[in-house]
């Protein structure tokens, strides 16, 4: 093996770069893109004399992940040299917008004119009438904020999904009942131990609630974790209305009916409370409105919630005396906790019953970051003045969801590019996100209308040419993958004591730019006095990134941080959960606020409850008469990152069609047969897809895929790589949200399905002439 000069060896045995059979291995960690919440996994990429990459490993010395890898990352190769990348900056017309009419130009040139519009919009309009949207995992979804706010100027980021039903409902319980970062069911992944460490102890119980870790790993969460705990003793739980991975080994599953997720939780708390199963000390020492929560979750007896969820009343018994008694439990909260209106409710209850069972930062319970953790999603906010702050849309609407994540309030942003009020929208910016494919937005087509409309110029940002920036744009910047820059990956965005991970760059294809680099050299040009501190790009990122605590090159000799020195438990008792550094929790009453003082200042109810979805066959029967199904949609894949990978051949051949499980019962009801086309439809809009008929899903429950579009197809209007044929956000509801702005139905809706009268079968020998042969 030969070292190379200057790279002496990281604390995990190798060097960052080595040589091995002729070619140059190269650790570092994998973000995106392709697409990843992150988990920071491992990766040797393997280059060869032309530079070029040659294949993809799991790296083994990787303390987390030891060497596993899903199969997106496996398939990097096919993603970096596929034929259908975009390498170069790209222009065109105004009205050549939705036609494929683009133009090779320079970094500089593109530079300038984005500066240049920049400048143009604020002097005419007001910098708040740019409008940079962002999307979710990928390494510029958590930049969004600082994006908009340093780089270009202005107040309004904007996050499309409805109700910012991504993570955001649960962090809003977070930081208004609990003062701190987001609780991770720990997993060791901080300890050089792990595992065996000596400060660190076994779960007896690992609840999955909404979350199926497999195929998601969402936000840091290593869904392998699991696995090794598992086998290690660990029991499960699963609260899920589908039959996953995780269900068909778990000791306990609650199918619960989709969006009824506060009324089981209320039941538990009902449970552990009255039989008094919950952590007196823990209770009386550090939190705050116990009594009160303990009356209001009589409100909710077992019998009731049962009858609403449809799941039985001693199995809801059985579970919560099982999570109380079991010493350490942990519970890995998804998605499904956020998506519906009634979702920061329930967050609300999995906070409660992670605090009065003392299970709150604790070896083998929830972890949770010490108040100096995190990255500076502020960058550039101060600067921006109090003026141009006010004007941030949904500011005085929607004061609890803009004042936490200094986004504008999503819903309102979609209303003012339709009205043109409170203000005109005009620039607009797409930073890492093709909403417009059914990832995120609720009903799409209404955000295609207006933005085509109604914004005069648009710039993207991605690797691929996808219908959002085909429909929009007139500058594209091309994005370089994970193995083409340098950066730093983080689990939980910086705000969990687990790892930092140098992700290094391996090879050179094209002329892509990494998301932070991308936003560095904008900053320069459009807000220079944010930016003309940083000699480079490497100083920029150590004080973006790392908070300047090192160097990359220090963190690219170790590839993996594992953050030891700042992990500890029971921080609470030490005073690193507020900045004052006084013991407690950083809420105004300085404990766990099971009565919220801060929701109550916000106008909405202190204590947790539970509220239909507003489209059920509880709350809207007659509806449910013409659409019988409850439609739950978006659980993760293994081959997918939402829309991204549809170009990849071996992953396309995994899942070519876009499917919605059906239960056998239902399909014989409806006289649907596996594999045949469906069509779904509500009073929101009608798609196709592909039915699979299956016990995965409860009877009355049908589940869809989300992210489809075919890039093998016409990417010009009206077609836009038929985007719209299998799009099921279309069904999605615009701003039926909660009362604080936050959580959409994505995941409880309402639906009928019958036989389509056509095939919509992929030919994968046309994804495969199209995209299979690589170019290098």
């Amino acid at each position: 093996m030969k070292i190379f000069k200057g790279q002496g060896t990281s604390d995990l045995g190798k060097p960052w770069r080595y040589e091995e059979d002729g070619l140059t291995v190269i650790r570092g960690c994998a973000w995106s893109p392709p697409g990843c919440h992150p988990t920071g996994c491992g990766i040797k990429t393997y280059v060869n004399d032309q530079g070029e990459l040659v294949k993809i490993e799991g790296d083994e010395n990787h303390p987390i992940t030891n060497g596993r890898l899903c199969v997106r990352c496996l398939t990097i190769p096919d993603y970096v040299y596929n034929p259908d990348r975009v390498r170069y900056p790209m222009r065109r017309a105004r009205e050549d917008r939705g036609k494929d009419a683009w133009e090779r130009i320079t970094w500089e040139e593109a530079f300038d004119l984005l500066a240049e519009k920049v400048s143009y919009y604020k002097e005419r309009y007001g910098a708040e009438s740019i409008l940079l949207m962002g999307g979710t995992g990928r390494e510029g979804g958590p930049m969004l904020p600082a994006y908009a706010h340093s780089a270009l100027g202005t107040p309004n980021a904007c996050y499309t999904q409805s109700g910012y039903s991504c993570y955001i409902p649960r962090v809003a319980g977070t930081t208004y009942v609990l003062g701190a970062t987001y609780p991770e069911m720990d997993y060791a992944g901080g300890l050089h131990g792990r595992y065996d460490d000596p400060a660190f102890t076994l779960p007896e119980l690992i609840v999955f609630w909404g979350k199926e870790p497999l195929p998601s790993n969402g936000d840091g969460l290593f869904g392998h974790a699991a696995i090794d705990m598992m086998r290690r003793g660990a029991k499960l739980m699963s609260i899920d209305p589908r039959v996953n991975w995780v269900a068909t080994r778990a000791d306990w599953h609650l199918r619960l009916r989709p969006g009824t997720d506060a009324a089981l939780g209320m039941a538990m708390l009902n449970v552990i409370i009255s039989e008094d199963l919950y952590d007196h000390d823990f209770v009386e020492k550090w939190c705050y409105g116990f009594d009160e929560l303990a009356e209001r979750v009589q409100s909710m007896p077992v019998d009731k919630a049962a009858e609403i969820c449809g799941i039985d009343a001693d199995l809801i018994r059985e579970a919560a005396r099982v999570y109380a008694t079991s010493k350490p439990a942990q519970i890995a909260w998804g998605l499904a906790i956020d998506q519906k209106s009634n979702g920061v409710q329930a967050g609300h209850c999995v906070l409660a019953l992670e605090a009065i069972t003392g299970n709150i930062d604790v070896p083998g319970g929830q972890l949770i970051g010490d108040v100096n953790d995190g990255l500076e999603l502020g960058f550039g906010w101060n600067n921006l003045g109090p003026e141009l702050q006010s004007k941030i849309m949904g500011i005085k609407e929607y004061p609890a969801y803009v004042g936490l994540v200094l986004n504008a309030q999503c819903d309102m942003v979609l209303d003012a590019l339709e009205t043109g009020e409170p203000y005109e929208f005009k620039m607009g910016g797409f930073e890492d996100t093709n909403f417009l494919a059914g990832t995120c937005a609720a009903q799409p087509k209404r955000w295609h209308d207006a933005m085509v409309k109604n914004l005069e110029w648009c710039f993207g940002i991605d690797v691929w040419m996808t219908p959002t920036i085909q429909a929009c744009c007139e500058l594209f910047l091309p994005l370089s993958t994970t193995v083409e820059h340098d950066t730093v990956v983080y689990t939980h965005y910086g705000a969990s004591p687990i790892m930092a991970g140098a992700v290094n760059k391996s090879i050179t294809v094209g002329e892509g730019k990494g998301d932070c680099e991308i936003m560095y050299e904008i900053g320069k040009r459009c807000m220079p006095e944010n930016y003309e501190r940083f000699k480079d790009y490497y100083d920029f990122l150590e004080y973006y990134r790392l908070n300047n605590k090192q160097t990359f090159e220090e963190l690219r000799e170790e590839v993996v941080h594992q953050k030891v020195e700042t992990l500890s438990y029971r921080k609470y008792e030490s005073g690193k959960l507020r900045p004052d550094g006084k013991p407690g929790f950083n809420t105004p009453t300085g404990r766990v606020e099971l009565y919220s003082t801060m929701f109550r200042q916000f106008g909405e109810d202190p204590l947790p409850y539970y509220e239909e979805p507003q489209l059920s066959p509880v709350s809207t029967p007659e509806l449910a008469e013409q659409f019988p199904l409850v439609l739950t949609t978006g659980a993760r894949t293994y081959c997918y990152f939402h829309s991204e990978g549809k170009q990849i051949p071996y992953l396309r051949e995994m899942n070519p069609d876009p499917l919605i499980e059906i239960n056998p019962a239902d399909a014989l009801r409806f006289g649907v047969a596996d594999g045949q086309w469906v069509e779904v439809e509500n009073p929101f809009g009608k798609v196709v897809l592909k039915a699979k008929v299956s016990q995965i899903v409860k009877p009355g429950v049908v589940h869809a895929q989300h992210g489809f579009w075919f890039p093998e197809k016409d990417g010009e209007e009206p077609s836009l790589y038929e985007v719209w044929r299998s799009n099921i956000n279309e069904l999605v509801p615009h701003k039926y949200i909660g009362k604080l702005g936050f959580g959409s139905p994505f995941k409880c809706l309402l639906c009928s399905v019958k036989p389509a009268d056509k095939n919509y079968d992929t030919d994968m020998q046309e994804v495969w002439d199209r995209f299979g042969k690589l170019v290098k």
